[in-house]
């Protein structure tokens, strides 16, 4: 690549979050959506919808674990 087709990244960008409150955030975040589970909506579309999230964010924090686990995920970012 060139000088001029080489990325432009914002220092806060390279920076590492903290991925210990991201899990948190992230499983936090699931159990909030299934506490709505019990609403007062009507059919199983909102329902569907609120557990499929969680899962996908619940799947999302233990893919990123083992990945992480099995050295294929570096743990600096």
């Amino acid at each position: 690549m060139s000088a001029e087709q080489d990325p432009v990244y914002a220092p806060d960008q390279l920076k590492p979050g903290n991925r210990k409150w991201a899990r948190r955030g992230a499983l936090g975040s699931a159990i909030v959506m299934l506490s709505f589970f019990w609403g007062n909506h009507q059919g199983n579309t909102e329902n569907v919808w609120l557990v499929v999230c969680a899962l996908g964010l619940i799947a999302v924090v233990v893919g990123d674990a083992v990945l992480r686990r099995n050295g294929l995920k570096p743990n600096d970012q």
